[in-house]
């Protein structure tokens, strides 16, 4: 730990020093000083989060030049306000203070709750207010909230319209009865819109979820939800909190199967089931700094772990002589390798499976002399043991991108099996990496959270 700890506090820090609205995702700080990066990663005694603290730091060395920060919006207590402030708690503060590169990020994907709204009715559309614990949550509608789409808020309040003149209850918790469930909104920069609805089936026989597909079907076809004018309907029935498609298949009740975006000059294919980055602009900006930091060639083999629809691989498929991608999720390989074929990129192969068990049999044919950039792109939990152990192990991988959405946690492990000491007692023995530069992407405006991108070489 003491060595990752001197590793943490030499790093250097490579962000952009944009203008505010010039340059969209990096965060406009730039660091003349190594920033305590050990208690960031290491230490409990930084509190705060990654972008908490990169606020501080900026705002201390602009305390001469601004004023002191401005707040925007109504201060009247409202449920309205309560809710920005849970969604989206910086949404009051100038760019300069929340470091928001710019005015409103485009959303592409929206994740809507049903439960009792503030005036008591028990079908409301929107996001919780309040805690389980306290029982005194709400559904409030966010249609007061700016960087949420019109588009996606349409479809919630016609969704709202359909659950209160449906005859099936809402399911809020599972033991407690009930069907209707989420709503997830999924669009592109053409406006084409997905919406998924999950639904848990409880005791109801197979006539009678017909009977409410139809339904919904036909308010969303022929009834008042046709003024959504959706392109697709999926329609899940599911009895857990989250389901795959292998778990519970999404039924596709009309409409088409897929929706596209267009991104880094690819058309993507995007499955329901396929995870894609909410801000497409931000994702643009991630995708490059990733490519930057990453320095491929055309002697190089790009190995792109947790790769989802593969946008990383396939972005870089002209610069390397080959790109290996691993995903958990059956459509979203799928949709990698449509993209691939529709794009003309030949240099690709996607495989569909757990990392930990697909890395280490893939590594093993590569080891050659051959020079492997590996990139990885994992969930919240962050990458499992036996991955690490197989990039940290194998030799040929000499700089490795980390791309977290949770830079504290589990990263800190990974971080630290990464970075320390060979042990064969963990089955680490390659050569330790050490971690050279970070960028903060703000995919997420108006939110304390931020992507962040490390890269790692040895």
């Amino acid at each position: 730990l003491a060595g990752v700890t001197v590793l943490m506090r030499s790093l250097r820090c490579f962000l952009s020093r944009a203008g505010p609205f010039s340059k969209p995702g990096l965060l406009p700080w730039c660091a003349t000083k190594s920033p305590a990066w050990s208690q960031l990663f290491l230490g409990s005694a930084c509190k705060g989060n990654f972008t908490h603290m990169i606020a501080k730091k900026y705002q201390r060395g602009q305390q001469k030049s601004q004023k002191k920060p401005r707040h925007c919006g109504p201060l009247d207590g409202s449920w309205q306000e309560r809710l920005a402030d849970v969604v989206t708690p910086l949404w009051r503060l100038s760019y300069e203070e929340q470091l928001k590169p710019v005015i409103d990020g485009y959303r592409n994907k929206s994740t809507f709750s049903v439960n009792r709204g503030p005036d008591g009715n028990p079908k409301t559309v929107g996001y919780y207010l309040g805690t389980w614990r306290d029982r005194n949550i709400v559904c409030v509608r966010s249609n007061h909230l700016k960087n949420i789409p019109e588009k996606h808020n349409q479809v919630a309040q016609y969704y709202e319209i359909f659950l209160r003149q449906s005859p099936v209850e809402p399911c809020l918790l599972f033991h407690e009865g009930g069907h209707w469930r989420e709503l997830i909104v999924r669009t592109n920069s053409q406006g084409h819109t997905m919406a998924i609805i999950t639904f848990h089936p409880q005791e109801l026989r197979q006539e009678e979820l017909c009977v409410q597909k139809e339904a919904v079907k036909e308010f969303f076809t022929k009834g008042p939800g046709a003024i959504c004018d959706l392109t697709s309907l999926y329609f899940q029935e599911s009895t857990m909190t989250r389901c795959s498609h292998q778990q519970a298949p999404y039924q596709l009740l009309f409409g088409e199967p897929h929706i596209f975006e267009d991104l880094l000059g690819l058309k993507i294919r995007i499955s329901p089931d396929a995870f894609f980055q909410i801000n497409t602009a931000g994702a643009e900006m991630l995708y490059r700094t990733v490519g930057e930091l990453s320095g491929v060639n055309s002697d190089t083999i790009l190995l792109d772990i947790c790769c989802g629809t593969g946008v990383i691989g396939l972005s870089l498929a002209r610069y390397t002589s080959q790109v290996l991608g691993i995903e958990l999720v059956e459509q979203a390989v799928e949709d990698a390798r449509w993209t691939a074929a529709f794009n003309g990129i030949t240099n690709c192969e996607f495989h569909t499976g757990r990392a930990e068990k697909i890395l280490p049999r893939l590594l093993k044919s590569k080891e050659d002399g051959q020079f492997i950039v590996a990139v990885v792109n994992p969930a919240r939990a962050g990458l499992h043991y036996q991955v690490v152990q197989a990039i940290r192990n194998c030799r040929a991988i000499r700089t490795l991108v980390f791309v977290s959405c949770k830079p504290h946690g589990e990263t800190t492990r990974n971080i630290i099996e990464l970075c320390c000491p060979s042990d064969s007692a963990k089955k680490l023995l390659g050569e330790p990496f050490v971690l050279r530069q970070a960028v903060p992407v703000d995919l997420f405006p108006h939110t304390p959270h931020c992507e962040l991108v490390l890269l790692f070489t040895r």
